[in-house]
C-alpha cells in the first residue's frame, strides 16, 4: 500500500526530533517510588510556562557509515507551542502550534493541520508529552518502567499501540533530577536508526513571545 505524504512526514519528523541509543553508563537502578516521582513532575511541570534551551543533534542512519552532526535552539510555551530551529550546519525550522504544523527549508514552508490526519495527531501528542511529562500517564499507548541514577529520572515507554510499535521499539525520556525538566529525548526505532539530542543552557519561564509560534 502507498504511504500518504501526511504519514511519510511524520516519520520523518520524529526521525529528526526523537530517537536513539542509550547514552550514560552510569548505572541504572529501578525507581522504587514511581508514584512520587510522577507526583512532583506534575508539580514541576505545573510551575513551567516556557522552556528556552540550545540542543545538539547527532543522528546515525544505518545507510550512512557517519553520523549527522547539527544543533540550534529549541523552545517550548504554554499551551501546545514548540519551535525547533536548525541553525547548524543548515537552517531549517519546525514550529507546533495547537494542532499545527509549519516546516520552513529555506526558501520552502508548508503547513499541516495535526488534527486532520491521525498520524500526524499521535506525533503531535508524542512532542508534547515528552515535554510537559504527560506521556507517561498515557497506559494505553506505552508500557512504563522506571528508572534513576544520581542525577537523572529514566523513563522508559514501549509502545503498546499496533501503529507505532510498527515504527518504534522504545522511547526514552530523561529528566533533570534538579528541575524535572527533560535533559534528553531519546527514541529506538524498529528499523535500527537513531537520533540523539542533549539539551543545554536551559532557561525557564523566561518571556517568550507568541510570534516565535506563528503558523498562520
Amino acid at each position: 500500500m502507498k504511504k500518504s505524504k501526511p504519514f511519510l512526514f511524520c516519520l520523518f519528523l520524529l526521525s529528526i526530533l526523537l530517537s536513539g541509543a542509550v547514552f550514560s553508563q552510569e548505572k541504572q537502578v529501578e525507581l522504587k517510588s514511581p508514584v512520587i516521582f510522577k507526583q512532583k513532575l506534575a508539580e514541576a511541570t505545573q510551575l513551567t510556562n516556557t522552556i528556552e534551551s540550545t540542543f545538539n543533534q547527532e543522528k546515525s542512519l544505518s545507510v550512512l557509515s557517519e553520523k549527522i552532526l547539527s544543533k540550534g535552539k529549541f523552545y517550548f510555551k504554554k499551551k501546545d507551542m514548540l519551535r525547533w530551529e536548525y541553525t547548524d550546519p543548515f537552517k531549517y525550522l519546525i514550529i507546533l502550534n495547537n494542532g499545527k504544523i509549519l516546516i520552513r527549508d529555506e526558501e520552502k514552508e508548508n503547513k499541516f493541520d495535526a488534527r486532520s490526519n491521525k498520524v500526524f495527531e499521535e506525533i503531535n501528542s508524542i512532542l508534547l508529552g515528552c515535554v510537559q511529562g504527560t506521556l507517561l500517564n498515557d497506559e494505553k499507548k506505552f508500557q512504563s518502567s522506571y528508572f534513576e541514577t544520581s542525577n537523572i529520572y529514566l523513563v522508559k515507554l514501549r509502545p503498546r499501540d499496533p501503529q507505532l510499535k510498527n515504527i518504534f521499539s522504545e522511547i526514552l525520556i530523561y529528566f533533570d533530577k534538579q528541575d524535572y525538566s527533560v535533559s534528553r529525548l531519546i527514541m529506538n526505532e524498529v528499523s535500527g536508526d537513531f537520533t540523539t539530542i542533549k539539551f543545554s543552557g536551559k532557561k525557564l519561564n523566561k518571556p517568550i513571545p507568541d510570534e516565535m509560534f506563528q503558523v498562520q
